[in-house]
């Protein structure tokens, strides 16, 4: 083989390599996240506040703190 084919070899293993790792990876991250129990969900709301979603703002309406 030739220096240039070699060379070129190793960059298409490295390429497919990296390209396999990169599938593996995103796969892992993409799991369902687990179900929140009952007591973390009560805990998340007392800190932020209720899952409801906040009313539309009115035309007109400014959009600045309360304070």
């Amino acid at each position: 083989m030739t220096r240039p084919i070699l060379i070129a070899a190793v960059c298409i293993v490295i390429a497919g390599i990296a390209a396999i790792t990169t599938v593996v990876l995103v796969r892992g991250e993409s799991a369902a996240t687990p179900q929140m129990s009952n007591e973390q969900r009560a805990a998340r709301e007392k800190f932020f506040g209720s899952g409801t979603p906040l009313p539309p703002i009115e035309k007109g309406q400014e959009m600045r703190p309360k304070w």
